[in-house]
């Protein structure tokens, strides 16, 4: 029998997970997914572990009221609320889109560009705001939040323990980081999946998730592995013409609620 057997949420994007037992969904995903973002002051490009591998180490909490507690060792502890309506709208970029979403505020830029080491800002995205996916994928209509490109990544337990295998030690999920993990399926069963049901909620897959050199840096040290692992093996046995995929985009069709150890039904 699948069923989910993970849930992780990245209230910040490239910050830290957060391991949950349940939570809701809404329009954009995960509720409170990925909806803070730091971007280099001057160009509001956003920053990522790519560029900035100590954003591992990175701990932004969600609070109930939407805001956010950052945490790392070395750095104080700071509450971050929720921008109001009067907050100053930046213009920031992520990929190829551009956009003005709310400035988190003077105060948590100190704090994020002690961190960083150069002037930076931390931005918002309100529902209201959020981006398009990329166009050919899914629906005209679907919505994402800082995520990359969807507002949901799945990876099956199976999938992993094959390329651990290949790889002779064992790699953590969370290189990869996803959304959901399903468990009980054969190495990469997810990439015949067109939809499935976890509860009460329908989920469509609508792209497979190309990886990069972000896989090679260890969640616990923020240290990138020296033979390039496990992306190296990545792209000798998961190679395409688009790159080396691992896991599945999901758009989730509707609001609802997950738990962990829910069953996993394949609809298509």
């Amino acid at each position: 029998m699948l069923r989910l057997s993970a849930l992780y949420r990245y209230p910040l994007k490239s910050g830290k997970a957060e391991a949950l037992q349940h939570i809701g969904l809404d329009k954009l995903g995960l509720q409170g997914d990925r909806r803070w973002m730091l971007v280099d002051e001057a160009s509001g490009r956003f920053l990522t572990q790519r560029a900035v591998a100590k954003m591992s180490q990175l701990s932004a909490l969600w609070s109930d009221a939407g805001g956010l507690t950052l945490r790392s060792p070395g750095y104080s502890t700071l509450d971050v609320a929720l921008p109001d309506g009067a907050s100053e709208l930046r213009g920031v970029t992520i990929w190829r889109d551009t956009l003005r979403v709310p400035d988190a505020g003077d105060e948590a830029a100190a704090w994020v560009g002690e961190f960083i080491g150069k002037p930076t800002r931390l931005v918002q995205l309100p529902l209201e705001r959020a981006r398009t996916t990329e166009a050919g994928y899914g629906k005209d209509d679907d919505k994402v939040g800082f995520a990359d490109g969807y507002p949901l990544l799945l990876i099956g337990q199976g999938s992993l323990d094959d390329l651990c295998e290949k790889i002779g030690r064992p790699m953590e999920m969370l290189r990869f980081r996803p959304n959901l993990v399903i468990e009980g399926a054969e190495a990469f069963a997810e990439d015949g999946w067109k939809r499935l049901r976890i509860g009460d909620v329908e989920f469509r897959v609508v792209k497979p998730c190309s990886r990069c050199i972000l896989t090679t840096i260890d969640p616990r040290t923020g240290e990138r592995s020296p033979d390039r692992e496990p992306f190296a093996t990545l792209q000798a046995y998961r190679n395409t013409e688009k790159g080396a995929m691992f896991g599945q985009n999901l758009v989730n069709d509707g609001i609802g609620h997950l738990e962990v150890g829910m069953p996993v039904t394949i609809l298509e």
